[in-house]
């Protein structure tokens, strides 16, 4: 289940009062093993009700009212978003927080509703069919997209040329041979061990993905689509949904560059490359 889990506003934190920084290394200590625990999706802390708005609404009439709000107990201060398998676990978890006021506070637990209980209000399914889709378009908005080109042998020279011609910026560079995991047998062909396996240059505003593959006889023609997404659902289903009526080059898992990775090519003989981020880079 989903949760907010809500840090309510106090004198302090209405008046402006940032946290210490002892309270702010026990909540970064604190967030770290939520992160480890898998259990935190997102969270936030809010500036005071004097620098928010509110707007009222009276029928068609719609009206702005600036802060600061009188009812600071009713006010939020902080949030944050969390994947539980209970309210038991949430409140287990929120018992462990450090006091975030420096004074007698309060932290609220409030499960999201789920589109299964509008079920009655929703007999065909069509809003939730809309909510699903809505929900898959705001994943890839927050998805990254970039180009993976294939130099089959000529990309260290490539780089040098964008260097020179495009004043690429060079970010990152990893030859087969400084692999953490041994490269399988038969799959680089001999002498390629001083080969690019991964590099990235900034190109403009563009980054790009280049490789030299393991193919040297052919010439650097071909290239992949690498889709970065934020959640590994999203990635089994797009990657399901490519790979039907096309081809699987590299099946779903885990490697020393994404807790999931695969490579696909769909139907129209398009190379995709699906992951999660690096776990260190979250």
């Amino acid at each position: 289940m989903k949760v907010m889990v809500i840090i309510k506003a106090s004198s302090s934190s209405e008046a402006g009062e940032l946290p210490s920084q002892e309270l702010l290394t026990a909540m970064a200590s604190y967030n770290e093993a939520l992160v480890k625990a898998g259990i935190m999706m997102s969270g936030d802390g809010l500036k005071p009700s004097s620098e928010g708005y509110r707007i009222r609404f009276e029928g068609d009439d719609r009206t702005v009212i600036q802060g600061p709000f009188s009812e600071t107990n009713q006010l939020i201060a902080g949030y944050w978003i969390w994947q539980v398998q209970s309210m038991e676990e949430a409140i287990e978890w929120v018992k462990k927080c450090p006091n975030p006021m420096k004074e007698t506070s309060d932290i609220e637990i409030r499960s999201f509703y789920e589109m299964a209980d509008f079920a009655d209000n929703d007999p065909d399914q069509a809003v939730a069919q809309r909510e699903q889709k809505l929900n898959q378009t705001i994943k890839m908005h927050q998805a990254n997209l970039n180009t993976y080109l294939f130099f089959n042998g000529q990309a260290e020279a490539a780089i040098a040329y964008y260097q020179q011609h495009l004043s690429a910026e060079l970010t990152l560079m990893m030859r087969f041979n400084e692999s953490p995991d041994p490269i399988p047998e038969g799959m680089l062909p001999k002498g390629y061990e001083q080969k690019i396996m991964h590099a990235q240059i900034k190109v403009a505003d563009h980054e790009l993905f280049i490789s030299d593959g393991c193919a040297p006889d052919e010439q650097p023609q071909g290239f992949s689509i690498a889709l970065t997404l934020t959640e590994s659902e999203e990635v089994e289903r797009i990657f399901n949904a490519l790979a039907q009526d096309g081809n699987i080059i590299m099946p779903l898992e885990k490697t020393f560059w994404s807790p999931l990775f695969g490579q696909v090519k769909d139907k129209f003989g398009i190379s995709w490359m699906l992951m999660l981020p690096d776990e260190q880079t979250q």
